[in-house]
């Protein structure tokens, strides 16, 4: 039993098992060949990268600790000192935000130095061991749950899971949403407080929450665990792993490794790519995770995972700006044209796969590594935050005249608002890496260098310049090397006015000599226009000039488009692009219908409509399908416009903003899309809330064609719709049936609950529409 006096044990742990190792332990050994230079020792200059931190440090000041807090303090019995957020924090999931925060207020403080945000961590750190001290076992937490219509303490289900009471399905633990993973997110945010932001108290607070949750985990057999690891849990591995980093101690480095979802891992180490369907950001934090455990251990199989998996996720589920995902998750691989829509791109998988990508590249240095870096960083976590506002956004549409929805200030806090908190407040985390004797200059963000006794500036327009210019400040000892763009066909370097000897090794311009105050060098990376097709279809494509991907502007967020999708129609992409300013990266794409469109970079058209793909035609291929694709075009927008709601089935948010519930239904995929399987039987039922509008209405489901001869009812508020039997011929193709609703179920309504329960057979459900009836319906 867990008990206070264990807790007690457990918060002086750092005595017990002697020197603690330094807050940044990378790892012992060789590795690890070459590292990050320390964030506080880079100094962010003008630019788009220094205003985004401006603006996120703005909007970390304006929140309110307390508010923060309000779960955390109410489930210790203390009486919360504000009201709690709205959004995501004040739901079930409540308190992951205040884990990112305290993230985010480390990295920041690194970043620039400002006292302002490390008195937030210090206040926080102060509250989770008021908080901590009244639970007296090392509970920590802000996460709540429902029993018997109310909502409780989520501790509850902790002490479920201490028991052996486990159930899971896919994004729930025993009904709680994520439990576990909020707990990463503060786990890590108290590690984030101690290494990053100095808070010496914070460490231990983090270890005695450390404790609570090793004790339950460690009394699980391999099977409960594997049930428990079914819901989304975080970089809870990567929390513990960091955590025998800083002390030392093997227990945490054993907990770490148990936290092993064999389901997907397995397969991964195997190097087989079985993504398809799979929630993409529950996944990208486990071999976060794996790396981080590889670093520390050495077992070769986690190395193989992650880089297997990063490597696969970046050559063959992402678009063009590096993001991936539809609608949160992985489709089949290099399967993306007809995944091109207005939920691409979550920001949270971007900001792991950039952090999966640190390690790698530390394994091995290779300047490829950073431009798929590079492209991430620039296309779509610099287009996540609105500069003037600071405020972020979760996806990022792709899809023609789509625009991004903005988080508020305070009635969102969505996963990816906490992410942009941290995002935000690192830019130049990955500017300058280092091993004994090179210093690697990665990214090219105007920055300052004050390290090891030298100092270097980095000044540049990049990328609306070609020209990238290092000043040396103070004599330096290292070989200096420039990442040399795969993208770029030319780069040359100068060092003081003239031509440089160089040595070229893995992508970089190695520069060796004595550096001494005013050496200057000049580096060029001429840039290209390039048309990327999708990989399944080589007559859908996007443009890229140098590092910038570039889109069509469709005009202002603020109206409503309802045009069609701009269509190439010309001999070949590269010659339908002609540059207005190449240096502002701003090209005429003409032949394209129904009117030529202006290319501008897609990460700064903040508040616009825009276009990143186009589908392209021969003249005489566009003469015979012109109609066809007009057709298509103008039915989509039909549908848009009756969509009332919609349910994407086995997708977390969707689920979770329709108030799923279901006895049994397993989470399943096919052919891309998420679903749930309700078993074979009957009585096994998935019901949710959809909105409705006055006038007719009617529910559209989307059935496989080939899973016919099925029997299942459909309910509006306990009411038959219909007895599907679902007797038709099997197609190999995605099928719409709709289902008129007598208007007596509707009226007067603004929601209705939708309910499939099967008859004696199995069913599956995938996606299910709200539509209002066609007209002359």
């Amino acid at each position: 039993m867990w008990t206070r006096r264990a807790f007690l044990a457990s918060v002086s742990i750092v005595a017990l098992a002697g020197p603690v190792a330094a807050r940044s332990a990378p790892a012992a050994g060789p590795r690890i060949r070459v590292q990050p230079v320390p964030l506080e020792s880079v100094r962010l200059k003008p630019g788009p990268f220094l205003n985004a931190v401006a603006r996120n440090r703005e909007y970390l000041l304006s929140l309110d600790a307390d508010r923060l807090l309000h779960n955390f303090r109410a489930s210790a019995g203390l009486q919360p000192k504000a009201p709690v957020y709205g959004g995501w924090e004040a739901r079930g999931i409540a308190g992951h935000t205040l884990g990112h925060y305290l993230s985010a207020c480390s990295l920041m403080h690194a970043q620039t130095g400002d006292p302002a945000v490390r008195d937030h961590i210090h206040y926080i750190v102060d509250e989770l061991a008021a908080c901590q001290a009244a639970h007296g076992d090392g509970y920590i937490g802000g996460t709540t749950v429902e029993r018997d219509g109310k909502e409780v303490d989520g501790k509850i289900v902790f002490e479920e899971i201490r028991r052996g009471t486990i159930e899971s399905g896919g994004f729930d633990v025993n009904g709680g949403w994520v439990p576990l993973y909020t707990w990463h997110k503060v786990h890590a945010g108290l590690i984030d407080a101690y290494r990053t932001g100095k808070v010496e108290r914070a460490l231990p607070v983090m270890l005695g929450m450390a404790g609570y949750l090793a004790t339950i985990l460690e009394g699980l057999s391999d099977a409960q665990m594997q049930t428990l690891l079914k819901a989304e849990y975080g970089g809870l591995n990567e929390s513990y792993a960091n955590t025998h980093a800083i002390t030392g101690d093997p227990r945490w480095l054993r907990v770490a490794e148990k936290i092993y979802d064999r389901r997907v891992l397995d397969p991964l180490t195997a190097e087989k790519d079985r993504l398809a369907g799979l929630h993409a950001n529950t996944q990208i934090p486990k071999l976060i995770g794996l790396a981080r455990i590889y670093e520390l251990n050495g077992e070769p199989r986690d190395r193989i995972a992650a880089r297997f998996f990063r490597n696969t996720v970046a050559n063959h589920h992402s678009y063009v700006i590096g993001g991936n995902s539809q609608a949160e998750h992985f489709g089949p691989p290099d399967q993306l044209s007809d995944a091109i829509t207005e939920r691409t791109c979550e920001h949270c998988n971007s900001y792991n796969m950039l952090k999966l990508t640190r390690h790698q590249y530390g394994w091995a240095p290779d300047a490829a590594l950073f431009d798929f870096y590079e492209r991430v960083h620039l296309n779509h976590v610099l287009a996540s935050q609105n500069p003037e506002t600071g405020m972020f956004a979760y996806f990022m549409p792709l899809s023609a005249g789509a625009k991004r929805t903005w988080s508020t200030p305070h009635d969102s806090f969505w996963c990816c608002v906490g992410s942009g908190m941290e995002s935000h407040a690192k830019h130049g985390d990955s500017i300058y890496w280092h091993d004994a004797d090179t210093l690697y200059v990665n990214l090219f963000i105007p920055s300052t260098l004050d390290w090891e006794g030298g100092r270097l500036d980095l000044s540049t327009d990049y990328p609306f310049s070609d020209t990238i210019t290092l000043t040396i400040n103070a004599p330096m000892k290292h070989a200096i090397a420039l990442r040399l763009p795969g993208w770029s066909k030319a780069p040359s370097v100068a060092v003081n006015g003239a031509p440089a000897r160089l040595e070229r090794r893995n992508g970089y311009a190695v520069l060796r000599r004595e550096w001494r105050a005013g050496d200057r060098i000049e580096l060029t990376v001429p840039m290209a226009l390039t048309v990327e097709p999708t990989p399944d279809d080589p007559g859908i494509v996007a443009y890229t000039h140098g590092p910038i991907v570039l889109g069509a502007d469709l005009g202002p967020a603020s109206e409503d488009w309802d045009g069609l999708p701009p269509a190439l129609v010309a001999a070949t992409p590269e010659q339908a692009a002609t540059p207005i300013d190449a240096a502002a990266h701003r090209f005429r794409l003409t032949g394209t219908k129904p009117e030529a469109v202006t290319l501008l970079p897609f990460f700064n058209q903040y508040d616009r409509r825009t276009a990143v793909y186009f589908p392209t035609f021969t003249r005489e291929r566009w003469n015979a399908e012109e109609a066809a694709f007009i057709a298509d075009q103008r039915a989509r927008q039909a549908l848009k416009k009756r969509t009332v709601d919609g349910i994407d089935i086995g997708e977390q948010q969707p689920e979770r903003d329709h108030d799923i519930a279901f006895n049994h239904a397993d989470l399943q995929s096919w052919a891309g899309k998420s679903g749930r399987l309700l078993p074979w039987g009957t009585g096994n039922y998935i019901e949710f809330t959809l909105a409705v509008r006055p006038g007719p209405m009617v529910l559209r489901a989307l059935y496989w064609g080939e899973e016919v001869d099925k029997d299942f009812a459909i309910e509006i508020d306990g009411h038959l719709l219909a007895e599907e039997h679902r007797s038709v011929p099997p197609v190999k193709e995605w099928v719409a049936q709709d289902y008129p609703i007598p208007e007596a179920l509707t009226r007067g309504k603004h929601n209705v609950r939708v309910r499939f329960e099967t008859r004696g057979t199995d069913a599956r459900i995938y996606e299910v529409r709200m539509l209002e009836a066609a007209a002359g319906a």
